[in-house]
Order: C-alpha cells, then sequence, then structure tokens
C-alpha cells in the first residue's frame, strides 16, 4: 500500500506500548457490521499504517450482522466488535454483558432529509408529512423517534412510510415529504439527483440530523465483561491504537482513502486521483508536523476537497466526499470517550419504542472510558 511517513506526534501517542510490540503478535479478529466500505477506513488505517501491529495485534477483519458481533463477542468467540449503542443497550437487557469501550462516532448518524422547499425550521412543522423510513427498526427508527420527541410529536403526528433502503429512488419520485437517512452518504446522492434535474420538481434538499437535537450515544467498539476481568490491557491497546488510527484517518483523509484501496473493491482506482492523492497525503503529513488545530485541519480537508473537485468529475469523488462527510461525525477533541447523558438519552428513545421492559439496568455499568487516552495526537 501507499505508506506514508507517520507524523511525529503520532509516534509519541503510540510510544509508551511500542515495547508490546516486539513480541509475537496476538492474532484477534475485530468484527464489523455491513460490508467493506470506505467509512471503515480508520480500521484500514490502523493495519495499513501499523498501529494495531504497533499494539501487538495481528488484526483481520471480518463483516457480520450486528446481532453476531454481538454474541460472538459475548461468549468470547470474538474480543473486539464495533455495534451501536443501542444494540448494547438491548443486549444487556437480555443478559449479554458486552461493554462498550470506545465511541467511534461522536455523533448520531441518522438525519432527516426533506425539499429546501419546505419549512421545517421547527419540527413541529412535521405534523401530517409523509416521512420514510427503512423500517421500524435500526438507527433510522430510532432516530425518527427521537426527533418527533424533541418536538413533543409522535408517530401518530405523522404518515410514516417504511420503503426500505430505497431513499433517494422513494423520495425523488414524491412518495415521501422526507426519509430519514445516513447523514454521510444520502443526502449527497439525492443532492446529487436533485441537481441533476432527476429528483422531480426538488432542485436542493435541506438536512436535519438527530444529532443537531439530541446527543444519542453511537457507533463503538464492545468487549466482554471476561476480558476486561481477564486482559484489560489487550483492551487498553486495542481502544488506543484505535484511537490513533482513527485520529489520522481524520487528520489525513487522503492518507486514509488510500489504505482502504486494498479493502473496499468498489472504491474508484481512477489513476489520476490516486496519484493526486498521494501527493496530497505526503503533504498533509508536512503540515501536520506543525500540530494544527483541528479547525485549520478541517480547512484543509475542506480545501482538498475544493481542489479535487475543480480536477475531477463528481462521480469520480463520490467515496471521498462520503469519507470527508463521515469524518464530521468522527472528529472531536476527544475521542472515545461516551457520557451517561448520550447513553440515557438512547435508553430513553428505545423506552419510548417499546423495546425495553420495566428493568432498564445500571448504565453506567455498560460503557467505561477507562481504556482510551485522555489527549489526542
Amino acid at each position: 500500500m501507499f505508506k506514508l511517513v507517520r507524523i511525529v506526534s503520532l509516534i509519541s501517542f503510540l510510544g509508551a506500548w511500542v515495547a508490546s510490540a516486539q513480541a509475537p503478535l496476538v492474532q484477534e479478529r475485530v468484527l464489523l457490521t455491513f460490508i467493506p466500505n470506505v467509512q471503515f477506513a480508520p480500521f484500514y488505517v490502523g493495519i495499513e499504517d501499523g498501529f494495531f501491529a504497533e499494539a501487538g495485534f495481528d488484526v483481520t477483519l471480518e463483516h457480520l450482522q450486528e446481532p453476531e458481533v454481538l454474541d460472538l463477542v459475548a461468549v468470547g468467540q470474538a474480543n473486539f466488535g464495533i455495534v451501536s449503542g443501542e444494540q448494547v443497550i438491548l443486549a444487556r437487557s437480555r443478559g449479554r454483558d458486552v461493554i462498550y469501550i470506545f465511541e467511534w462516532f461522536q455523533q448520531y448518524p441518522v438525519a432527516l432529509v426533506y425539499s429546501d422547499a419546505l419549512d421545517l425550521s421547527d419540527l413541529r412543522q412535521l405534523r401530517g408529512l409523509k416521512v420514510g423510513i427503512p423500517g421500524r427498526f435500526g438507527a433510522s427508527y430510532s432516530g425518527l423517534t427521537t426527533l418527533l420527541s424533541s418536538a413533543g410529536l409522535s408517530e401518530t403526528d405523522i404518515e410514516v412510510n417504511e420503503i426500505g433502503f430505497n431513499a433517494a429512488e422513494v423520495f425523488c419520485l414524491g412518495a415521501v415529504d422526507a426519509a430519514m437517512v445516513y447523514a454521510n452518504n444520502e443526502p449527497l446522492q439525492i443532492r446529487s439527483r436533485a441537481q441533476a434535474g432527476d429528483c422531480g420538481p426538488i432542485s436542493d434538499v435541506e438536512v436535519i440530523t438527530v444529532a443537531s437535537q439530541v446527543d444519542l450515544v453511537s457507533n463503538g467498539l464492545i468487549v466482554s465483561r471476561d476480558l476486561l476481568n481477564t486482559a484489560p490491557d489487550n483492551a487498553r491497546r486495542m481502544a488506543r491504537a484505535l484511537q490513533a488510527a482513527l485520529r489520522l484517518s481524520i487528520n489525513n483523509p487522503a492518507q486514509a482513502y488510500l489504505a482502504s484501496l486494498a479493502y473496499v473493491d468498489t472504491l474508484p482506482r481512477d489513476a489520476a486521483l490516486i496519484t493526486e492523492l498521494q501527493a496530497a497525503a505526503a503533504r498533509q503529513t508536512e503540515f501536520l508536523a506543525l500540530e494544527p488545530g483541528r479547525e485549520a485541519v478541517a480547512e484543509s480537508r475542506a480545501e482538498l476537497l475544493r481542489q479535487l473537485s475543480a480536477q475531477f468529475d463528481p462521480g469520480v469523488l463520490t467515496q471521498f466526499q462520503v469519507l470527508l462527510n463521515t469524518i464530521e461525525l468522527w472528529d472531536a477533541d476527544q475521542l472515545g470517550r461516551s457520557d451517561l447523558a448520550s447513553w440515557e438519552a438512547m435508553r430513553d428513545t428505545l423506552a419510548l419504542l417499546g423495546f425495553l421492559g420495566d428493568e432498564l439496568g445500571d448504565l453506567s455499568d455498560a460503557f467505561s472510558n477507562d481504556y482510551v487516552m485522555v489527549r489526542n495526537a
């Protein structure tokens, strides 16, 4: 892969545990959901740029359904998995003693998309509208319930249409007034269709993220209680390796995209784009050595997109833009930490949906912030 010199601050970040990497690497599966996708770039960076190896692990990635990830981690057939916070709460309510030790997504990734001709500046104006969701399950349903509740509404105040994972098609046909979507990619698809005149009378869209209204705990790294009891240092080293890989992915998206090429067959492999990203990654490495702040790094990402947009067709850049949009959901001053309030907000949503029984359990036991570095590189 396209190896670049790692920035000095990240070397310092990992220096405390380089010694552990001198011993034979421990083989570990990290269980992911969905399919290989640029949105999993931090895990590809963790492998390709050596963060997992420096922490003492030879990591392989495996994609499964979310319930399978939870079950395998809970019974110790795998030590590490990525699932949503809501699924952690539900699993624990069924006796699965899994612990969430690293919040990967700092913002809940679901949003409401609607035509810019509508005025939904006050969410109470959703009353009576048709809203599309994949189904009455998962993050989209939880997100819709949270948005409605934040506006003093309930599901009975709107017309819910179950449309499967076809938001762009159904929305552009005019079958719904708004749709619950994943914020990093589906608004991009719909806006592209609208601007191309392929979305009926809609020329552009607006987006309201769930995170802008309520902080819900999102996707993160889980382990079993048994692992924390028997090998807490393994959990700590894995969480910190992911933290370092995530920070590099946020700070140097060109490098993250290049690392993803070995794992995501569907990524565009335009030779000119790859050459430009290699050059951009090298420039960004030099820039990061100056230890710029988050705002400066964010502006550097925006500037890179402007430069690439002047050189390449939008279709070639779609997946890179998805990565940039996803970075906005990951980024924070402190990576990896979650707070009790976001867990309580998610629990309240699940209780409102009737997914939890009377015994809600102790949420403070569902997660721990003890395994991440307090500072970021």
